[in-house]
């Protein structure tokens, strides 16, 4: 750093020059860019989520033609969770080439493979033009879009957290939840606007692709701003010291086990939260509540945008309360609100119960904004990306893949509308007992 030097004796300290710029200024720098590029990503792989969870209910008689709609909806959610399986491989792979690699160009092949997967969506021919072959092409697409999606969000917390200053690891890393919550309102959005604007029978003939389209725009200004921010510093200042770890799975699974089942628990809470708490909502109130689908479209794009707006508040409190405390007010939130605000939802009129979803949904910005910086946090900079990959992605299976096919089986078996409150109450109370083990991380300087 430059600087203009007193004279000898003058006693005065040196002075900044003026265009000197502070190591902390360029940090900050480092860390916005870093979140923006970051969350922009997870909107693109959260949209393409939403999108298909969204028409689940449009594309079933499309791709599974049935006399029972329940069958036919149960099938396309069963492909809707066929992506989560690909996850941990893709997350295996790609987040071992992150962590021999560098985080930057494998982040970039994500956001470009799960956007173009998304758009293949809409190309597809429904079983009614072209058989067999329509469901089987729709289930290898969801296959290749979970393999890309298994390194986004966990490579965007890992490049987040390894940008941001270790007083503000929380606050920075609360933005790539945002793009998750972002995303899965903007294709609320989308979905509700196409839902307006067209007949029954046009978004049955051809409606229903357009969603899938408008995946591109988001996945060409992600592209963009990933590929103008650089290699995060604490992965640069690891390779200066030492050498990239040759068999990234095997250190994880064998130094880092304790780590991997701790985070396995927490994202499994995690995503039954989300995917139950907006994903499979609007399945819920349009299928079985009976509301208007473009009513419950906007309903969940609003609440989502409210949750977005909350996140960086609860990274920042995180980082002054501390992750597990943060933490545990989030999976408490869940076990006592959401059985009473769907009992709430049922007979009531739209308005009461968008605002019941909206209570029920409270503890989601807690968890999903401190979540992704505190799983960050469990593993080594040599072993990060591989390390979350299989955690997080073990916890997506079991909470994401699995919730929304569980929800509606749960309903169909029982009649009990308030399975999948108590199937998410159940999942956030174990959550919430895992944090006993959990080392508190916060404000720590991450290890190498």
């Amino acid at each position: 750093m430059s600087r203009v030097l007193a004279p000898e004796g003058a006693g005065s300290m040196p002075a900044a020059a003026p265009d000197a710029v502070s190591p902390s200024c360029d940090r900050k720098s480092v860390s916005r860019r870093a979140a923006i590029a970051a969350s922009t990503g997870t909107a693109v792989e959260y949209y393409e989520f939403g999108v298909y969870g969204y028409m689940a209910a449009i594309i079933a008689p499309l791709f599974f033609p049935s006399d029972n709609p329940a069958a036919a909806l149960l099938a396309s959610l069963a492909v809707f969770g066929s992506a989560f399986l690909t996850r941990p491989l893709g997350g295996i792979i790609l987040g071992r080439l992150g962590d021999r690699i560098g985080r930057r160009g494998v982040l970039l092949t994500t956001v470009i493979g799960m956007g173009l997967s998304t758009a293949l969506i809409g190309f597809l021919p429904t079983t009614a033009q072209a058989g067999i072959l329509a469901p089987i092409l729709l289930v290898l697409i969801r296959l290749a879009q979970g393999f890309f999606a298994g390194a986004e969000v966990v490579g965007a917390a890992a490049f987040v957290a390894e940008s941001a200053p270790a007083h503000r690891r929380g606050f920075f890393g609360a933005f790539t939840p945002v793009g998750v919550a972002i995303g899965g309102g903007t294709a609320a959005c989308v979905c509700g606007v196409i839902t307006l604007l067209l007949s029954p029978e046009a978004l049955q003939a051809w409606g229903w692709r357009i969603p899938f389209f408008l995946c591109v725009p988001l996945v060409l200004l992600s592209c963009k701003l990933r590929h103008n921010v650089e290699e995060t510093p604490e992965y640069k200042a690891f390779l200066k010291k030492d050498k990239p770890p040759a068999a990234p799975v095997r250190e994880v699974m064998g130094r880092h086990l304790g780590s991997v089942v701790r985070v396995v628990i927490l994202a499994f809470g995690q995503n039954v939260g989300y995917f139950i708490g907006i994903v499979f909502m609007n399945i819920y109130l349009t299928t079985y509540l009976k509301f208007d689908k473009s009513h419950v479209y906007w309903t969940i794009a609003g609440i989502s945008f409210i949750v977005a707006a909350m996140m960086p508040f609860w990274g920042a409190v995180s980082d002054r309360l501390g992750r597990r405390r943060t933490l545990a007010i989030g999976f408490l939130g869940y076990m006592v609100l959401v059985v009473p605000m769907m009992t709430l939802m049922n007979g009531a009129s739209i308005w009461v119960a968008a605002l019941a979803l909206l209570v029920a949904t409270l503890p989601m910005p807690i968890i999903q904004s401190v979540g992704y910086p505190t799983y960050a946090e469990q593993f080594p900079t040599r072993v990060r990306y591989t390390g979350m990959a299989i955690a997080v992605n073990l916890g997506a299976i079991l909470g994401g893949g699995v919730a929304p096919f569980m929800s509606s089986a749960l309903i169909g078996s029982t009649g009990n509308l308030l399975m999948p409150g108590y199937f998410l109450a159940g999942a956030a109370s174990l959550s919430l007992l895992s944090l006993i083990f959990l080392k508190e991380t916060a404000g720590q300087q991450l290890e190498r």
